[in-house]
């Protein structure tokens, strides 16, 4: 069990670094002036489609770094047998990076867009906890984009989502707890 979570971990880790990057690049002094909503300000039904919060630097810095991300598990695989091990049957060696990293950026960003499209249709504001969308909606969206990839097990799948949406609420209460956010969930 204890080899299914780390590979869960390893195999979802760039989409989830993605999906915290948006907030990390917000914070740069070189990158915060490049803060254009994706939806161009547009609306649907009178509502935001997606929200200020989802930007063109989010989009572009989350496929940047997961690309990154993807690339360091590759070389780690390639130069280390515990990291052959830990992925199993997936060889990281094959995965075409400049085309998966991407995808794994955008899918986990764009899970988020679709959620907030929806959060926003449904009256709730930004920012507000949407349960247990909010949890799930960069790993559904990583997990989608994946698919022509890298094809899992019904139990891997299982297991990460399980884990990253724990790893969700963990880092979320942990984010309360030093005062970066106002809900504990």
């Amino acid at each position: 069990m204890s080899h299914d979570i780390l590979f869960a971990l390893w195999f979802l880790l760039p989409a989830a670094a993605a999906n915290v990057t948006p907030i990390i690049s917000a914070h740069l002094p070189l990158l915060k002036q490049w803060n254009t909503p994706i939806d161009g300000g547009h609306t649907f039904h009178g509502k935001e489609l997606f929200g200020t919060h989802k930007t063109w630097r989010g989009l572009i810095s989350g496929m940047f770094v997961a690309t990154i991300v993807l690339w360091l598990q590759q070389v780690l695989f390639q130069e280390y047998s515990w990291a052959q091990t830990l992925t199993g049957s997936v060889n990281y060696s094959s995965l075409p990076i400049l085309i998966l990293g991407p995808l794994f950026g955008f899918g986990a960003l764009a899970g988020d867009a679709i959620e907030s499209f929806f959060k926003r249709q449904r009256g709730v504001p930004s920012g507000k906890k949407w349960v247990p969308f909010d949890q799930l909606d960069y790993v559904v969206g990583g997990v989608l984009v994946s698919l022509p990839f890298v094809i899992l097990s019904l139990r891997q799948y299982l297991i990460i989502f399980v884990l990253w949406v724990g790893i969700h609420f963990a880092a979320s209460y942990i984010g309360y707890l030093v005062g970066l956010k106002e809900d504990p969930v």
